[in-house]
């Protein structure tokens, strides 16, 4: 009996049957990819968890591949650099109820990879580090154009530190060399920090190859890449 199933989705660009696995916790590219969105944008707890997405196609991904219940709101927030400045975009929130154990076990060390307490078990998915990695991007990463010095940015930001810590060891062992700047804090509390500039646009592009094949990303992320580079490359 095969241990995964195919759902349909529809990406932003295609309609795609994506692989889920029957084991939420197995190693996986679309276990890979919803886990990175739920420890960059989620809330864990003993009722279930929350992950948040402003990306409608990803959020629908992030559903079919575990369930739950998605709802949309308008929100207004800070930016994490520039607290000044605030941007009001839609906002979907998916909800996944505690079960019997197995998406939010806590037994094992093969349980639930996010605990809330800083534990971040991602050994399951070192062998789709890829789509671990973008699922963290586009949950709590940025991608821009950085116009005064014509390259590409790629920051991530959070409140936890420790996760930050663990997402830097990730990219450290990515097949594609990214140094990255030390730690800071931002404006709001929280902490950050940056691929180098020279390198932001190989690892940019290496998170997102093949990308469409699997339906595993937000098309407005992959399409905000894309048009920093072209801006890169046109000025160049």
């Amino acid at each position: 009996m095969s241990d995964t199933h195919h759902s349909g989705t529809t990406t932003g660009d295609d309609s795609v049957s994506i692989e889920i696995p029957t084991d939420p916790l197995a190693g996986h590219p679309a276990t890979a990819y919803f886990w990175g969105h739920v420890a960059a944008s989620g809330t864990v707890s003993s009722d279930g968890l929350e992950v948040t997405t402003t990306d409608e196609t990803s959020a629908g991904v992030l559903a079919t591949i575990a369930g739950g219940e998605l709802t949309q709101e308008t929100t207004s927030r800070e930016y994490a650099h520039e607290t000044s400045i605030t941007r009001t975009e839609d906002e979907y929130t998916l909800s996944i109820p505690a079960d019997d154990g197995k998406l939010l076990g806590r037994t094992s060390s093969l349980s639930l990879p996010v605990d809330g307490h800083g534990n971040y078990r991602f050994g399951a998915f070192s062998s789709h580090r890829r789509e671990l990695l973008r699922g963290i991007l586009e949950g709590c990463g940025t991608i821009c154009f950085k116009s005064k010095s014509d390259t590409v940015g790629i920051s991530f930001v959070h409140e936890d530190r420790d996760l930050l810590e663990r997402i830097r060891e990730l990219i450290a062992d990515c097949p594609i060399a990214a140094p990255m700047g030390d730690l800071g804090e931002t404006s709001s509390g929280g902490y950050w920090f940056g691929v180098d500039d020279d390198a932001a646009p190989a690892f940019g592009t290496w998170l997102y190859e093949s990308c469409q094949q699997t339906g595993l990303y937000a098309p407005s992320r992959r399409r905000k890449l894309t048009h920093s580079l072209e801006q890169a490359e046109a000025d160049d």
